[in-house]
């Protein structure tokens, strides 16, 4: 280790280590993309946490050969998820974009913060940009527009939260709750979970957020609150349904009672690339702020989020303390290009050149292309569980999103009544089956229950490489697993 650069004379021993490396990481992209490789190689905690053949977790006193660092590079990959595989159906975030990962590895090698132009001119060049071309996709005019790139949605939303309240009581920032009405912020009862973790953590309390039943009219729950209403968070793209809030409506009651509307895009905002699905999305444009996860839809390697705020200037009055050590006013060259301020981090991570690559790549309509990909998959999906006897949809509807929620229902369980025994025992078979699949490493696909249904399967979509043959084979190895 110690001979590799900049050790005087490392270039050799460098390039040679870094060669062997980029094999390791092709040979993975490689299998990741074969169907006849696994998704996975399960193990439980102990097995991995008590060592596997030459892995072990535990940290050396004394360095390691190089021979054993690319071991231990092999070994992680090989006991970790293949997230790109076309058959992980898991996660919201999936697929493995190779110029996205070519933008990682060189966001990786200029290890460089996004605080001040000095340390990042380019890259706060790129951010600017990127956030003006997803400010125009909104709908929003060039005059307004404000935002950062943030470590995921949570983050995002917990800003919109942040700076709406400041954006109604600026004195919050010096003087603390203690000066301010106890405030109340509304929001579906299928939204992110963030919006009751961020009111938790900007002080306000999470019984304060009041969860809106998704057939109630917003307007008659403001009116019968006590506390002062300041906040509405609409969903575009529900984690487990993937369906949208009638923006619109919702923008309708902000306008008219001055509150500050936050759509949470995390997942529905790669939609807005589509000309085929963007009109789902319809009312966007009126958000006082907008959150929106380029690392799902849109298939960006973790982490892509960014926080977009209308009202310009709002992020910088919330978050700047003007810290003389970075944020010198008399700098050699425009100190407005210093965003580290809009931040509540002060070291921040350059999340956008993967996107910025990615989209000189693609460009807008290969995202499109790629969304629209993703929305097929979903249509065939639920069409053949339509055509099936052994499954049974929880939403019967046609699915707005790359979301698709079923049952399988086995053989045991065919013609029997719906009622609390049935439940009971539908309730185990999803992790069961979830549980076997992962043994034998197939597939992956996640499940839950919701409200008043017993566990069931959610399907979605973000991964392009994904195709019907996939779809075919996750219905059948349920189908497999779940009579074993």
């Amino acid at each position: 280790f110690s001979n590799l650069l900049p050790a005087p004379g490392g270039e050799e021993l460098t390039r040679g280590f870094l060669q062997e490396v980029v094999d390791i990481l092709l040979g993975y992209i490689s299998k990741s993309s074969q169907r006849s490789s696994k998704v996975l190689d399960f193990h439980h905690p102990h097995q991995l946490k008590e060592g596997l053949e030459c892995f072990s977790l535990d940290l050396p006193d004394q360095p390691e050969t190089l021979e054993q660092i690319l071991v231990d590079c092999r070994d992680t990959l090989k006991y970790g998820v293949r997230t790109g595989h076309p058959r992980f159906l898991n996660q919201l975030s999936s697929g493995l974009d190779v110029v996205g990962v070519a933008g990682e590895w060189l966001t990786s090698t200029a290890n460089t913060n996004m605080f001040t132009y000095e340390v990042s001119p380019v890259f706060v060049l790129m951010e600017e940009c990127l956030l003006k071309k997803m400010q125009s996709i909104l709908g929003w005019s060039d005059d307004v527009g404000d935002g950062i790139f943030c470590p995921g949605g949570t983050i995002s939303n917990l800003y919109s939260i942040l700076v709406a309240r400041y954006h109604f009581y600026p004195e919050v920032k010096t003087r603390g709750m203690g000066v301010l009405p106890q405030l109340a912020l509304f929001t579906s009862e299928q939204s992110h979970y963030s919006v009751k973790k961020s009111a938790a953590v900007l002080g306000m309390g999470s019984e304060n957020v009041f969860m809106v039943k998704c057939d109630e009219r917003p307007a008659s729950v403001l009116s019968h609150q006590a506390l002062v209403p300041f906040y509405v968070n609409a969903t575009a793209g529900t984690t487990v349904y993937g369906a949208f809030d009638p923006l619109n409506a919702i923008a309708d009651i902000c306008q008219r009672y001055t509150l500050w509307m936050h759509v949470d895009a995390a997942w529905g905002g790669g939609l807005l690339m589509s000309d085929r699905h963007k009109m789902k999305l319809q009312g966007i444009e009126r958000a006082c702020s907008v959150t929106w996860n380029p690392h799902k839809m849109m298939g960006v390697p973790l982490q892509c989020s960014a926080i977009l705020v209308k009202k310009r200037g709002l992020l910088q009055e919330c978050n700047d303390f003007g810290a003389e050590y970075l944020f010198q006013t008399d700098k050699n060259y425009d100190v407005s290009y210093d965003t580290g301020d809009k931040s509540i981090q002060c070291g921040r991570h350059v999340d956008v050149f993967k996107l910025w690559l990615m989209w000189k790549a693609k460009g807008s309509e290969g995202f499109g292309s790629q969304v629209n990909k993703c929305l097929e998959n979903a249509e065939y999906l639920y069409d053949q569980l339509q055509r099936r006897t052994d499954f049974e949809l929880v939403l019967k509807n046609k699915p707005e999103h790359s979301n698709v929620c079923f049952w399988y229902i086995p053989p045991s369980l065919r013609g029997q009544p719906p009622g609390p025994d049935r439940d009971a025992r539908l309730h185990q078979v999803a992790p069961r089956i979830k549980g076997r699949m992962m043994e034998k490493g197939s597939v992956m696909i996640g499940y839950q229950p919701l409200g008043d249904k017993v566990n069931f399967f959610r399907c979605v979509f973000s991964n392009p490489a994904t195709q019907q043959e996939d779809i075919d084979f996750l219905l059948d190895e349920i189908t497999r697993l779940g009579d074993i």
